[in-house]
């Protein structure tokens, strides 16, 4: 199965920076303010700020067997099967490999490196998605032989539209997804940029609500 063809069927937008992949197994990312979810096989929490370590949420989507994989920040307010990463390590849970990368400002205060905040690379189904968290353009993009990739548009606080589209021209997925927009801070018009900049040089995807 192609890129386009896995993100059309099994990548939902839960909103800001959540996203739901329902492929062989079920992974969430930085579930917020969602009213209900399906229950994952792993949820992963880049960070520690309220809109992406969310307790509460990651309760709606957790079951018995739900393993959950932070940074050691964010591992202090939840509870579960709770394992840490910092960046450069991975974990497998089953056939989910997880790597973990790192994600930070390089020009603002809000997310410093030493902190040791997450992007994730998920690797299933065939697939390597990789989620930006919270984050700058950064060194650490170049390279990193993904498939679908889910990056930060608004500014503010991450990447603006602009420093995206060089973040995904670095990362070079065969598919990009904007996030990070809509709930805290940007809007639609953000990630329609980062789309319009990209024609011709990287496939782009307007994130799909979930159902």
């Amino acid at each position: 199965m192609k890129a386009k063809e896995y993100a059309d069927k099994n990548i939902r937008w839960l909103g800001h920076d959540g996203f739901v992949i329902r492929g062989s197994r079920t992974v969430v990312f930085d579930p917020f303010q969602i009213e209900d979810g399906p229950t994952a096989d792993v949820v992963l929490i880049t960070h520690d700020h309220y809109d992406h370590c969310s307790p509460e949420d990651v309760q709606k989507v957790s079951g018995e067997h739900t393993v959950i994989v932070t940074e050691k920040d964010s591992a202090k307010k939840l509870s579960g099967d709770v394992r840490v990463l910092s960046p450069g390590e991975t974990l497998s849970v089953g056939e989910i490999k997880i790597e973990a990368v790192a994600a930070y400002n390089q020009n603002k205060q809000f997310h410093p490196k030493e902190n040791g905040w997450l992007g994730f690379i998920v690797e299933m189904d065939g697939m390597r998605i990789y989620h930006a968290g919270d984050t700058d353009l950064i060194p650490e993009m170049k390279g990193m032989a993904v498939n679908i990739a889910l990056l930060p548009v608004s500014g503010t606080y991450v990447m603006t539209a602009e420093e995206a589209v060089e973040a995904a021209l670095d990362v070079a997925p065969d598919v990009a997804i904007p996030m990070h927009f809509g709930a805290i801070v940007g809007d639609r018009s953000d990630a329609e940029t980062f789309r319009d900049r990209l024609k011709g040089k990287v496939e782009v995807l307007m994130p799909k609500a979930d159902a």
